[in-house]
């Protein structure tokens, strides 16, 4: 089977039944891809969350660019398809701290800040995060293999993981 891929791009959510589908973020650097799937019904979601909180938003963003807008928005649309909630596999990557400069690294830090709100925001959800590959100082590309449930993280340097 040959899988066709479906860019998530920054603030954006994307859900799919198709088997032959592979949702990808590319480029995770402090933005964080979130997975949700439901093995039963091989349903799957992908977003790619770019900021921790929407009290920056605009009118026009996306409810997906932001960790506290994005989780619950995915989990209704997930479940509006079927999916179960206590079924969903969550995983998450990314959230590296690509801008560090002297005596500034907490401020800048927007990936731990991401993550920490993508958790905040799970557990507020009462959902589990499964795996993670997070942090450190390099980017990554998550994908999701909407046959199989199997997500992959892709780093320079260090190859390609299952997560």
């Amino acid at each position: 089977m040959t899988e066709k891929a479906i860019s998530v791009g920054l603030g954006e959510l994307h859900i799919s039944k198709d088997p032959e589908k592979v949702l990808v973020c590319y480029g995770l650097g402090s933005c964080v891809g979130v997975s949700f799937y439901d093995p039963l019904l091989k349903l799957g979601a992908l977003a790619h969350v770019v900021l921790p909180s929407s009290s920056m938003a605009r009118v026009q963003d996306s409810l997906a660019k932001f960790a506290d807008t994005c989780i619950p928005t995915m989990l209704q649309e997930i479940t509006k398809m079927g999916a179960n909630k206590s079924r969903l596999i969550v995983k998450i990557a990314g959230g590296a701290q690509v801008l560090k400069l002297p005596g500034q690294a907490n401020r800048l830090d927007i990936g731990g800040r991401n993550i920490s709100a993508v958790e905040e925001a799970l557990a507020a959800e009462k959902l589990v995060v499964g795996n993670k590959d997070v942090g450190g100082n390099y980017g990554r590309t998550m994908q999701l293999y909407i046959g199989t449930g199997i997500v992959t993280i892709r780093t320079v340097g260090q190859g390609e993981k299952e997560l």
